[in-house]
């Protein structure tokens, strides 16, 4: 499968896409969600998970590894209804039930609403993934408005504290909060610098959540992947940057969305049991300090 995915690096052409959050359908080639041969041993069985940005990218991949695992899920995504559609498709297909919720997770409301609406229709809430990002690449700091800056934090920070405060109140003592940061968070990145900071924002919320709720017997973990060839690349990223998206890790090419979803298994699963306040590193050889 490596080889695999070696041969879409070089095969991956030029392109760009409008406007974010970006659109998996329209990507070429297909971001890897799945690996055919990946097989679920119901570690999640009869579990509940809520995504945020569950439509596409590693939030889909996770969907799909998550139901395959025997999880039903909740899909919070903005408006990409098309891919919400698909991701909804892929989970049934694995025999789970998958309810979509569409709307801006920039609104507390909105957020506390999610967590009412999945214990509503499913019974309980086990998993939270705290996901969806936004990213906006500038040459110099100076590019950065007050807008664009309350606008990344908004999306990229404050809904993890809003999902999570309402999951809160229905995650059984063995609940689990999960937290997409990113390896910009550990290295820092020039162009991504608002991006970057409130990934490593995610980072500390994550070791201090866990400690906060250690007692309570609900893990808290992270994982902070290296390039992973998303929509998110696409939509934002120029044509020929994308064209060698990944292409300068140690291994040579982006990661696929499935090889972040395994981490999140992993980590939801008992396999995890005596892990909270950690971050694994899907990066594709990219040895940071940590």
């Amino acid at each position: 499968m490596a080889e695999d995915f070696d041969k879409q690096q070089r095969k991956r052409p030029a392109q760009s896409q409008a406007k974010q959050p970006g659109r998996e359908h329209a990507m070429e080639p297909q971001p890897v969600f799945i690996r055919d041969d990946y097989r679920g041993s119901d570690k999640l069985s009869g579990k509940v998970a809520l995504i945020t940005g569950g439509d596409s990218g590693i939030g889909r991949a996770t969907a799909v590894h998550f139901a395959r695992e025997g999880a039903d899920l909740v899909i919070v995504y903005l408006n990409e209804d098309e891919d919400a559609a698909e991701s909804r498709a892929l989970v049934e297909n694995e025999g789970r039930r998958c309810l979509l919720i569409s709307g801006d997770v920039r609104d507390e409301d909105f957020c506390r609403d999610c967590v009412r609406r999945a214990v509503e229709n499913f019974g309980r809430l086990d998993i939270l993934l705290n996901n969806a990002a936004q990213q906006h690449p500038t040459e110099e700091v100076e590019e950065i408005s007050a807008e664009q800056l309350k606008d990344t934090y908004a999306t990229n920070l404050f809904h993890f504290f809003y999902f999570s405060q309402a999951a809160l109140q229905h995650l059984p003592n063995d609940g689990v909060i999960l937290n997409t940061t990113s390896v910009t968070a550990y290295r820092g990145s020039h162009h991504l610098i608002d991006y970057s900071s409130t990934k490593g924002a995610i980072t500390t919320f994550t070791r201090s959540l866990a400690k906060s709720l250690v007692d309570r017997g609900i893990r808290v973990n992270g994982v902070a992947p290296g390039p992973i060839w998303t929509p998110l690349i696409a939509a934002t990223f120029p044509a020929d940057a994308v064209e060698d998206f990944g292409g300068d890790t140690p291994m040579g090419r982006a990661g696929q969305p499935c090889e972040v979803a395994t981490c999140f298994v992993f980590l939801a699963s008992e396999d995890a049991s005596y892990l909270t306040g950690q971050v694994l590193h899907p990066n594709g050889g990219d040895f940071i300090e940590t």
